[in-house]
């Protein structure tokens, strides 16, 4: 598989190291970059993550992938975000205060209630609320692990496929179209992460 098809997108938010030795370990050859023009010849993105969601929006801005990353959405492009990959897809973040993120799902990022120990960190079941070809081969409710403090919150439900419970009953996977994103870390969630990451290729790469 060429290595220009499935690109990582680099924006000093980390765990790319994991996320692309999962992403080999299924027989791609991921290619990192910081670039915008590496967008117009790639056939599957996956934004990776960890961090506060304005850092990684001044870094976005800094490299000028806030409007390609919107246009390949926009585009029907398969999409795959991870942790703060899924966060920043949508309006706006309470994290530190109020925060613009890229708008291309309606919804904001919410903190945990104070009640709640922070960060959820761990393994957690994801209850799959409505079936998606991502989940193929994935029994529900199947642990998937997670660290995170605050939670996407869609304005949209049917694009909800995954929601976990910790407290509160959150968000922790949407679909729409060809795009996907998870608040758990499928690389770091053994053979049904690795599982779930092969779905996504496979259905962006089929043609």
């Amino acid at each position: 598989m060429s290595a220009a098809e499935v690109l990582v997108i680099d924006y000093g938010a980390g765990n790319l190291r994991s996320v692309t030795n999962a992403i080999a370990k299924l027989g791609y050859e991921p290619r990192m970059t910081d670039s915008a023009k590496d967008l117009k010849r790639a056939r599957a993105v996956i934004l990776p993550g960890v961090g506060a969601a304005a850092e990684a929006m001044k870094n976005l801005t800094r490299l000028g992938l806030v409007e390609p990353i919107r246009e390949y959405v926009a585009g029907g492009q398969p999409f795959f975000g991870v942790c703060l990959g899924l966060q920043v897809l949508l309006s706006t973040s309470e994290e530190q205060g109020r925060h613009e993120c890229l708008a291309i799902v309606s919804g904001s990022v919410k903190r945990f209630p104070g009640a709640l120990k922070t960060p959820h960190m761990g393994w957690n079941q994801v209850k799959q609320i409505r079936k998606h070809r991502v989940f193929d081969g994935i029994a529900d409710d199947t642990n998937f692990y997670f660290v995170h403090s605050y939670f996407a919150a869609p304005e949209d439900r049917s694009i909800v496929v995954g929601e976990t419970d910790y407290g509160v009953t959150f968000c922790s996977a949407i679909a729409r179209g060809n795009l996907l994103a998870t608040q758990f870390h499928p690389e770091k969630s053994g053979e049904a992460g690795l599982r779930l990451y092969d779905n996504f290729l496979k259905l962006a790469l089929k043609s």
